[in-house]
């Protein structure tokens, strides 16, 4: 099992998901468990996904970069199905061709562009409240591909999802909102 409290979590995470259909979810794993994914190999996309598939309320997400396609779809189909997500990102990135920022916000995600720092290099997201997914992982095609980095996904951690959403709030509140139609 890939969710484990306190242990080193071997490889058995990309069978496990590989193995479930593309939209499943799980029922929540007890406080402190985790799910751990690194790439290249796309066990650390299948982090990010499984917990943005898990979301019910609400996903707040700090962002370097954002290309990856896999991802920007899950947070739309978050959205419409009654999530409410919110994301912050550098403001130079997202200026880039690739990015799939200005996307995201003409397809309803609310989006905000941060350019108070040399690099807004935060890559992490507050789930309902309570799960934090976080580690090296760019919401990126190259994270997924060629890159070596991870993705933690901390299940149940309340005191630390609100520490990562105070963090979350201030990015967000210095960042300047992204028109839905821009």
């Amino acid at each position: 099992m890939a969710a484990r409290q306190g242990t080193a979590v071997g490889f058995c995470l990309a069978a496990m998901l590989a193995a479930a259909p593309a939209q499943a979810t799980r029922p929540l794993p007890a406080a402190g468990a985790y799910d751990l994914g690194f790439s290249p190999g796309h066990s650390a996309l299948r982090v990010v996904l499984l917990g943005i598939r898990n979301a019910q309320t609400s996903i707040l997400v700090a962002a370097y970069e954002f290309t990856s396609r896999p991802i920007a779809s899950a947070l739309v189909s978050a959205a419409h199905r009654g999530v409410k997500v919110y994301i912050v990102a550098d403001r130079e990135e997202s200026t880039k061709p690739y990015s799939l920022v200005r996307s995201l916000a003409r397809q309803g995600v609310q989006v905000r562009l941060n350019g108070n720092y040399r690099d807004l290099h935060d890559k992490f997201m507050v789930i309902d409240g309570l799960h934090v997914e976080t580690g090296s992982f760019n919401f990126t095609a190259g994270a997924d591909r060629s890159n070596a980095e991870n993705a933690l996904l901390l299940w149940n951690v309340k005191p630390m999802a609100d520490a990562y959403a105070v963090q979350w709030r201030r990015l967000w509140n210095e960042g300047q909102d992204v028109p839905p139609g821009a």
